[in-house]
């Protein structure tokens, strides 16, 4: 006989809440009428963070003010706590008790600010207000971590599944970046060409590096071992450029990630992928995923780890595609919390194109 208590049975009503809200939502999404056809409707597009916009505190202001996002955080901590193993690393701790006290330190852990982050939007994102989410949700885009955040947003896969997702990924990375060493460094000023050049000169003179950002124009992230990244540094002021590198975990985005997007690629052949629901852009291709394409995008996710985040060459094919059917006007960019980053990036990108972020609930639109 099975028997289910009464905790059981809350979480599952919980579970079954959250996924009819973002049923109700998504078909509203889906069945909205476009700007093309009635001028008066503004259709958004919903910009995800990435890894290093976490901040202690993040989305704690969403879960005082809003039932539905207490209810998303509530169903991450129940998640994380059945499905995380490094309890060393948290003492037994809550992820929202993480995220919102800190300390810093903890929180900037590969292997916990990636469920964090992707709690933190997911909660922004159902407690927006009635004049953001009653309009159709044109595209979705997501920086790095933030494509999983985006492609569960779309319709591609439960929360649950979305949070199991990225708790793997973030300690499969974790665990790559502590055995392999490697590190990043920002490229300022320079463009696609000058990073590749930095990274002949660089390799050369021993190790592996390879772009693995392009956030803006004159914003490229390079990636790889910690010996070719100081030698990039070295050589950077001989194409013009200056580099300076980076405090992270690891060389992420680049080969020395390939033992992560191989367990990655099993975690996510185990993961049912539902048909999108909306468009949501490619970290690799900088184009929508096919819609109806499970074992591509899984593909595509597994590529992301040991390929370059095209997050520029994806904002302006995105704009590009709302400037050709003609609803630029009418479309409104929002970006979910934490932090204002991708507002900073686009500013760059299109110095036309406004991004609102909705780190607090008071930015509102």
């Amino acid at each position: 006989m099975c028997v289910i208590d009464a905790r059981s049975l809350q979480r599952a009503r919980i579970a079954r809440t959250l996924h009819s809200q973002h049923l109700a939502t998504m078909t509203a999404t889906s069945n909205a009428t476009t700007p093309a056809a009635t001028s008066s409707i503004v259709q958004t597009v919903i910009l995800c963070p990435g890894q290093g916009a976490q901040s202690v505190g993040m989305a704690k202001a969403w879960g005082e003010r809003s039932p539905r996002a207490r209810a998303v955080i509530a169903e991450a901590d129940r998640i994380f706590a059945d499905g995380y193993h490094s309890a060393s690393a948290c003492d037994g701790r809550t992820l929202s008790d993480i995220a919102f006290n800190g300390p810093q330190e903890l929180l900037n852990r590969t292997d916990i600010s990636q469920p964090a982050l992707f709690t933190a939007a997911v909660a922004c994102f159902h407690a927006l207000p009635e004049t953001i989410s009653a309009h159709r949700v044109r595209a979705f885009a997501g920086l790095s971590l933030g494509e999983y955040t985006a492609l569960h947003l779309g319709g591609a896969f439960s929360f649950e599944d979305g949070l199991r997702l990225v708790m793997r990924r973030g300690q499969l990375m974790q665990h790559a970046a502590e055995t392999s060493k490697g590190s990043m460094v920002a490229l300022i000023g320079a463009d696609e060409t000058q990073a590749e050049e930095v990274c002949a000169r660089a390799t050369a003179m021993g190790g592996i590096l390879v772009p693995a950002n392009f956030n803006a124009p004159g914003q490229i992230v390079l990636s790889g071992s910690v010996e070719a990244c100081d030698n990039a540094i070295t050589v950077a002021g001989d194409v013009g450029v200056r580099g300076t590198k980076l405090q992270v975990a690891g060389a992420f985005h680049s080969p020395l990630m390939a033992s992560a997007a191989e367990a990655m690629r099993e975690v996510l052949a185990k993961v049912s992928i539902s048909p999108l629901a909306a468009e949501v852009w490619s970290n690799v291709t900088a184009l929508p995923h096919e819609r109806a394409n499970p074992q591509l995008l899984r593909q595509r996710l597994v590529e992301q780890l040991v390929s370059p985040v095209r997050w520029s060459q994806s904002c302006a094919s995105l704009l590009a595609a709302i400037s050709a059917d003609g609803t630029r006007a009418g479309t409104a960019f929002h970006e979910l919390a934490p932090g204002s980053v991708l507002k900073g990036l686009m500013r760059r990108i299109d110095k036309t194109c406004e991004v609102v972020p909705h780190d607090q609930p008071h930015d509102q639109a």
